[in-house]
């Protein structure tokens, strides 16, 4: 039996929808043998042309939608607390995750876990104590934490020898959750020294913050960590979500098991995923 999962999206651009439309392929050409149970999405038709794509293209595959605006609820609180009421911000991620757990109650009990795929509100720190929820980090466990553009800058602040991904359970604390699964990515390889090189010279006249301010994100250095990066988020998920419904990876009291052990630091999944893109690249 296919293993059953909640999505959860904001469908704020087309990497999101783009991600749900490769995992339903990898469903029907029989790599994935999952179930997405339902999808959620905190934006409803009307709050944003490309959220109403997303929404539209949910409908049209034909699969469950719950789509509530987190835009229209309560918005002189969110204002408040984005205005620095730390407080504020608090009581309002609290109260709306209150109102989706209730509108998801009977869907959220029949799956072990959701994937957070493009959600982009922070959940409450009740909803991810009570819920198993997944998300994807574009970091090795232990590596720079923040968005996608922060973390890639920090690699090249820290000359990293490695750049990476991981799915980790989603904690109160902000991408700091147990590991789940991880690959890594090599990113001082012979190829991309050249790079590494220029970034050097213009590091003897300028500062990391001026490169950034003027270039962001075409430098070219970080254009290829991203680049390669960003290549091998799709196939640790989809190879993550493989390994659950084989059995082989499970979660029990917000930790990771791998055949029915405990694995606090994550599995490494970089063979597989390389093996995967490699195999994806051929087919292309």
């Amino acid at each position: 039996m296919a293993l059953p999962i909640g999505w959860f999206s904001t469908g704020r651009d087309e990497a999101a929808l783009w991600l749900l439309d490769e995992t339903l392929k990898a469903i029907s050409r029989g790599f994935l043998p999952i179930e997405i149970a339902f999808v959620f999405c905190n934006r409803e038709e009307g709050d944003a042309p490309q959220s109403d794509a997303f929404l539209a293209y949910v409908k049209k595959v034909g699969l469950k939608l719950i789509a509530f605006s987190s835009r229209r609820f309560l918005p002189e609180l969110w204002k408040k607390g984005k205005s620095g009421d730390e407080e504020a911000l608090r009581e309002w991620r609290r109260r709306y995750h209150e109102e989706v757990a209730a509108r998801l109650e009977q869907d959220l009990a029949r799956v072990p876990f959701s994937l957070l795929a493009g959600y982009m509100l922070i959940v409450s720190d009740e909803f991810c104590n009570t819920y198993n929820l997944l998300n994807l980090h574009p970091a090795l466990p232990g590596g720079p934490k923040g968005a996608w553009q922060d973390v890639m800058w920090e690699l090249i602040r820290q000359r990293a020898e490695f750049a990476g991904a991981q799915i980790h359970i989603v904690t109160p604390e902000l991408d700091s959750g147990p590991p789940v699964t991880y690959c890594r990515v090599p990113i001082r390889t012979p190829d991309m020294m050249p790079l590494w090189d220029a970034m050097e010279r213009k590091l003897q006249s300028q500062t990391l913050e001026a490169i950034i301010a003027a270039e962001g994100e075409s430098e070219p250095l970080f254009a290829e960590i991203r680049s390669r990066q960003l290549a091998r988020e799709v196939p640790l998920i989809h190879l993550t979500l493989k390994r659950f419904a084989e059995g082989k990876l499970s979660i029990r009291d917000k930790m990771t098991f791998w055949d029915g052990k405990p694995a606090p630091g994550g599995v490494d999944l970089t063979e597989d995923v390389e093996a995967l893109l490699a195999s994806l690249r051929r087919e292309r």
